[in-house]
């Protein structure tokens, strides 16, 4: 019996022991992996990566996405930051990463979608809140839009981008008071604002 439990803890002190070793070596290469990356060198930095690369680690496939996107590997990016979703569903910044290849490669409906359910876990996402707008503005759908920029003014009702977009979106839904008055909140932030004196200008 004795014999039996020395075997036993010599196979957990084993057990521990490459555990250690493992985890040293996935933070090694995650130090050089971001080495390479601050000089531009990315298929170093993806190479450190796929050295340790275990399937089941959010931390390595999200880091996978990031470095194939600024590689321009945009296919290779997208499957990486599906691997961390499927991994974390609820994850934002994996939702969020997977947008830059997906906007790359043209797929707006897919980067609408993962907004989307970036707003589903958290309707108060400004940023996310705004590039939904934006895309909606761009589609020439301004009832849409103009739901989205609403939400992120009545949070920051002092913030440039989200309220010159909410003043433009007013103007293409024919909301002239509304527009003028956005405009010119516009102006108090940026006082020659050419966008914002463009608008005033088409309102008189």
């Amino acid at each position: 019996m004795e014999i039996l439990k020395s075997f036993l803890i010599a196979c957990s002190l084993c057990i521990v022991l490459v555990s250690n070793a493992q985890e040293e070596k996935v933070l090694t290469a995650f130090k050089q992996s971001y080495t390479y990356e601050t000089s531009g060198d990315y298929a170093n930095a993806i190479k450190e990566i796929i050295a340790v690369y275990t399937a089941d680690s959010y931390e390595q496939n999200l880091r996978l996405g990031w470095l194939n996107y600024e590689a321009g590997k945009f296919t290779e990016s997208a499957a990486y930051y599906e691997k961390a979703l499927a991994l974390k569903p609820m994850s934002e910044e994996a939702h969020i990463g997977i947008v830059y290849p997906a906007s790359a490669l043209g797929n707006w409906d897919q980067v609408l979608a993962h907004y989307i359910k970036v707003l589903e876990n958290n309707p108060a996402n400004t940023t996310v809140n705004y590039r939904v707008g934006n895309i909606y503005y761009e589609r020439k759908d301004y009832t849409k839009a103009n739901a989205y920029f609403e939400k992120v003014v009545n949070l920051y009702p002092f913030s440039y981008d989200a309220l010159l977009m909410y003043a433009w979106t007013s103007f293409k839904l024919g909301k002239t008071r509304e527009a003028k008055v956005l405009f010119n909140k516009v102006l108090m932030l940026s006082p020659d604002d050419k966008s914002a004196l463009e608008g005033i200008g088409l309102l008189k």
